[in-house]
């Protein structure tokens, strides 16, 4: 007599777990589903629970990833690649703004061109897009042209469209926490590599600049993205210090590259006083009027570079009092300026 579910056919050969035969669409559901609620599936679990082959399931995994959700690849304890969704992803409350609030987020778009070309100028518009389906067209119109309007004419900026894959596979990396081999070019040096934890993401003067640890300098370092010429991202997990903050990557310095912070004194005339009074600096900064209508500018701070660079921006309006020897190499770079003209 018949029966069901599984057992042994006439000709004595066992039956397996019936076939499923469903939708692609219930089969990711079913798989996103174990994924939750396991701490970790392999391909072959997921192949033997949904009646499908291996290539099967990795072509949905992969549909799973290119949908948004975080999956997670990790080794587990036999060598095996397991699959999980990062937890309490589902937890995530919907979103939602006020019109003062998305305001504030057109006008900050604005200020992103340099993303142009990479991933996040793909995830900028598929969020505004989203946003605009929700709201009024008259709405989005208006939106569009208080951006348009506040949006700065870069000059000299950076393309980075060059460095999609690097960018994809940092997002990937920063997103999930995942170890990284990284190949970096320094100025006029062979090139490097690093076995990197990547912390951070840095926007700094229409730049893009990658933070963390690196291990085999056994520090913090700050690479500047346009040099990363390759990512090779392992399998391994780190862990974020919980104390880990910026400032320790750039220190005390005026920008971002660091060295020993000092005490720098700069004078600057009347004609430019006030774009010294206008902005803060540096937070160690201590301003002091003069009689004549100029300012004095206190600056505990390193970085002798960016600050040079700074300087001469305000020539001829500017006097470094101390230390020094940065006076010395303020006025020796005005020279070899001059140097060059009289070549003309």
């Amino acid at each position: 007599m018949a029966g069901s579910g599984t057992g042994k056919d006439r000709a004595g050969i066992k039956r397996g777990k019936p076939a499923k035969k469903y939708s692609q669409a219930v089969r990711l559901h079913d798989i996103l589903r174990l994924l939750e609620v396991r701490r970790g599936v392999t391909v072959a679990e997921l192949a033997e629970e949904c009646q499908v082959t291996r290539r099967t399931v990795y072509r949905d995994l992969q549909a799973i990833e290119t949908a948004g959700y975080p999956l997670l690849k990790e080794t587990g304890m036999d060598g095996q690649a397991v699959y999980s969704l990062l937890t309490g992803f589902r937890r995530i409350p919907p979103i939602t703004f006020s019109l003062n609030e998305l305001m504030t987020l057109f006008l900050c778009r604005g200020q992103m061109a340099f993303v142009q070309g990479t991933p996040f100028q793909d995830d900028l518009d598929a969020v505004f897009g989203r946003i605009r389906s929700s709201l009024p067209p008259r709405s989005v119109a208006h939106l569009e042209r208080l951006a348009e309007v506040v949006t700065p004419r870069f000059q000299g900026l950076r393309d980075y469209s060059g460095k999609r894959h690097v960018l994809e596979d940092l997002r990937r990396a920063l997103l999930f926490q995942l170890r990284c081999l990284i190949c970096y070019v320094p100025p006029q040096r062979e090139p490097c590599e690093y076995l990197f934890d990547p912390y951070t993401l840095l926007f700094y003067k229409d730049s893009l600049y990658l933070g963390g640890y690196a291990h085999n300098r056994r520090g913090l370092r700050l690479f500047l993205l346009d040099r990363v010429q390759s990512v090779a991202i392992g399998e391994e997990r780190f862990e974020l210090p919980e104390d880990f903050s910026v400032e320790q990557l750039t220190g005390g310095a005026f920008g971002l590259v660091s060295d020993a912070p000092r005490r720098i004194q700069l004078q600057f005339e009347p004609v430019v006083a006030h774009l010294v009074r206008e902005r803060l600096w540096h937070e160690s900064q201590t301003l002091c009027e003069m009689e004549d209508g100029g300012v004095l500018l206190t600056l505990q701070v390193g970085g002798e570079k960016e600050i040079l660079s700074w300087l001469y921006s305000f020539v001829p309006h500017v006097r470094v009092l101390e230390p020094k020897d940065l006076r010395e190499r303020f006025v020796e770079g005005l020279r070899c300026a001059l140097d060059l003209d009289k070549n003309v």
